[in-house]
């Protein structure tokens, strides 16, 4: 997996953490345990600092970005789904931020939250815990969400990483 160093800022992966060969992660970054980052997420912590919590999954195509005055901070047992954009935002435990979604900088999801695919959450947007953010731009529907929604997902991505941990291999072909 390509993770590059910039000058002495050097990315920090825990060993219980699964990132893919083709993932890119470079610059300030912290990934927590059991955390995955999968194909073709690229988490660029060159202008500040990007943290992943532990148990969470940054799934194919996702970019995480953050800028020298808003790090981008991602909590624990989240799923961040395909194709998705962060950018100097905060992202609470056991939130949702779902495929094709942008999360602009200085916006806040409160924990449980949920960001619907496809959804643009403009500079600054605050989404209470449990609620549901859709559209574009994003419109917020408070207690929209039920506890605990996302955990079989949390768990399912925990899973696969330690499967592909011990069982992916490169096939050549001749």
């Amino acid at each position: 997996m390509p993770v590059y160093a910039l000058g002495d800022d050097a990315p920090v992966i825990d060993p219980t953490a699964f990132v893919h060969p083709d993932a890119v992660v470079m610059g300030r970054v912290t990934i927590g345990p059991e955390a995955s980052v999968w194909p073709c997420a690229v988490l660029r912590g060159d202008f500040g600092t990007i943290e992943i919590g532990a148990r969470s999954s940054i799934q194919d195509g996702t970019v995480v970005h953050t800028g020298p005055d808003y790090p981008t901070v991602v909590g624990a047992e989240c799923v961040v789904g395909h194709n998705a954009y962060l950018e100097g935002c905060t992202v609470a435990d056991e939130v949702l931020v779902g495929s094709m979604s942008t999360v602009l900088p200085f916006c806040v999801l409160g924990r449980g939250a949920v960001v619907a695919a496809g959804a643009v959450l403009t500079r600054g947007t605050e989404v209470p815990p449990h609620a549901l953010a859709k559209g574009v731009p994003a419109q917020i529907r408070d207690g929209a969400v039920q506890e605990g929604k996302w955990a079989t997902g949390v768990q399912r991505y925990v899973d696969m990483a330690q499967r592909y941990a011990s069982e992916m291999r490169l096939v050549e072909r001749g």
